[in-house]
């Protein structure tokens, strides 16, 4: 096996070889990182309906082998907002948050996950995940961060109920006062603290100053919930049980939505990170990465795990330069799970909250769906459709982005069934554009000159064909048509055909069929089926400007010609 093979199956050989000029960005990013994955693991852990630990477990090492075996290596990978609210709103019914049953559906949903992400990157079909369009994609998360901060204000506001039993008649909710002044305190100290220095370590600061403050208070004495014991020391392997066929196939399509929506958040953190470094982002790696990501934390008994756009951008401009940064986070959050797991006892529960209702505030952007309706009011109620059907469907997620993903797909569709084809003419500044649009005169006389903006395949072949038959119905006169064929990158046998049809029936009628900057693989394509037999009523043009200097001149001696042709004919 030589180097390259070497480095694609182990991409972490081409790093960098450390030394410690290189390596300070490195270690200052890594620690940065490391310190903030603490606090986050712990609270989407809580949001996933998991034991608090298992957020660190899914930081360790699931982080060090998606650094090890993705192309991207300053992603930040672990517990994240959107991916826990889809384990917890997938297992919603089917078992107790925080029950061994719990534990081992959402292991399994990591394995499943993780299995599609790894068969989707080694078999090279990375490019499926260009079906999520930006619309469907801002629907899924607008709702999802509502959602995230629905099920978070009890935490924060230290109810013992729902956010509805404070409404609801004939209930009594208390309210544990304690609570609500550190989860409110925090959540104020970290929105001002993002405003005013967004690169501190807010989140650090304000978990361990909470922690101190708890214990001084004695608030877990009081009654008051805080994180409590974490056990220390690494995670044990985990097997998962075996499931039930009903069981498991009712987490086939959770899976396939955490398989899409965690890869989403890993691409737009990897394109940032390869635009920096002017490469080429490859995503078939970063697909077996993330996929052996899952599938090790889901032995590590944890959920599945994805790349957090906030930290992975911290990673970067903290002054990462390479994967040695995460290693360095790794071993931090190794040394916290051996020895600082105490420090965690005091903390509240709604600072936790606190943690992750800031970090979701980043994600609510509600004028992107008026920047949609201004670029396309199509797909801004695609968007909206999402948006609606996440909530209304809740816990089931998936419905909306299917909806989503359905609507964009027939919009797709639709277009390409329905091709711009348009009559254009001779512009003044030597374009051709659309004759009617720009009231252009005719390129010549007698002359249909048309252009159709797509591929010419089984989609658009038939609307050429009638575009063609409706000029020549309402202009019997016509004596040429010029297709100017510059923008038909592609045709498939229909297409083929459908030009077949189109020259036979001109030729039958006595028309010449010009044909204007045809490419090469589509010209081969058409001499491979015989569809361009020469002679003189098909002509061919390398150049629009070559079709545009011969048709004028044509058409002024071309009635004769081509009424000897039909006699003859006769």
């Amino acid at each position: 096996m030589n180097a390259d093979s070497l480095k694609r199956w182990f991409p972490f050989l081409a790093w960098t070889r450390p030394d410690p000029r290189f390596l300070k960005g490195d270690i200052y990013a890594g620690v940065t990182v490391g310190l903030m994955v603490l606090p986050q693991g712990v609270a989407y852990a809580a949001l996933a309906g998991m034991p608090l630990v298992t957020g660190i477990y899914a930081s360790l090492l699931p982080a060090l082998v998606a650094v090890l075996w993705g192309a991207s290596s300053r992603l930040s990978v672990g517990a994240t907002a959107l991916t826990c609210l889809l384990v917890s709103s997938s297992l919603t019914g089917l078992a107790a948050p925080g029950s061994s049953e719990w534990v081992a559906l959402a292991v399994w949903l990591a394995l499943l996950s993780g299995g599609l992400q790894l068969t989707l990157g080694l078999g090279r079909f990375g490019w499926l995940l260009n079906l999520v369009s930006s619309p469907v994609l801002t629907g899924f998360t607008q709702a999802a961060a509502i959602l995230i901060l629905l099920s978070q204000l009890p935490t924060l506001l230290g109810l013992d109920g729902s956010l509805l039993s404070l409404f609801a008649v004939g209930t009594t909710t208390q309210v544990n006062l304690p609570a609500a002044a550190f989860g409110l305190g925090s959540l104020a100290l970290m929105l001002t603290a993002k405003r005013l220095g967004p690169n501190f370590p807010v989140v650090i600061a304000v978990v361990a100053g909470s922690a101190l403050v708890s214990a001084w208070l004695h608030f877990s004495e009081g009654g008051g919930p805080v994180v409590g014991a974490l056990p220390a020391g690494l995670p044990s392997f985990y097997w998962p049980p075996t499931l039930p066929w009903q069981t498991l196939g009712s987490l086939v399509m959770p899976a396939m939505v955490i398989t899409l929506i965690s890869f989403l958040e890993t691409a737009s953190s990897a394109k940032v990170e390869n635009q920096l470094d002017n490469k080429r982002w490859n995503d078939n790696q970063d697909l077996i990465g993330q996929g052996l990501a899952k599938v090790a934390s889901a032995f590590c008994g944890a959920f599945p795990t994805s790349s957090s756009f906030s930290r992975s951008a911290i990673l970067i401009h903290a002054g990462a330069r390479s994967g040695w940064a995460t290693v360095i986070s790794v071993l931090l959050v190794l040394m916290a799970l051996l020895w600082l797991m105490p420090a965690l006892f005091h903390v509240p529960q709604s600072v936790l909250a606190a943690v992750v209702i800031a970090a979701v505030l980043g994600l609510l952007k509600p004028a992107e769906f008026m920047r949609l309706w201004r670029i396309s009011k199509v797909e801004a109620i695609t968007g909206g459709v999402t948006f609606l059907l996440t909530l209304v469907t809740a816990p089931r997620l998936y419905w909306g982005v299917l909806a989503g993903l359905l609507m964009s797909l027939s919009h797709f569709l639709h277009h390409r069934l329905h091709p711009r084809i348009i009559e254009v003419g001779l512009h003044p500044d030597g374009s051709l554009r659309d004759r009617h649009l720009w009231h252009l005169p005719l390129i010549g006389p007698q002359v249909y000159a048309l252009r159709m903006d797509a591929e010419l395949d089984f989609a658009s072949a038939s609307d050429l064909t009638n575009a063609i038959e409706r000029h020549l119905s309402a202009h019997p006169e016509t004596q040429h048509v010029c297709l100017f064929a510059q923008p038909i990158n592609r045709i498939d046998v229909t297409g083929v055909e459908a030009f077949t049809q189109i020259r036979t029936s001109l030729a039958d009628r006595g028309i010449t069929f010009h044909i204007s900057g045809i490419k090469l693989p589509v010209e081969n394509i058409l001499n491979r089926a015989k569809a361009l037999p020469k002679g003189p009523l098909l002509r061919l043009y390398r150049t629009d400007a070559d079709a545009l200097a011969a048709l004028p001149e044509l058409s002024s001696h071309s009635a004769p010609v081509r009424d000897a042709m039909v006699k003859s004919d006769n």
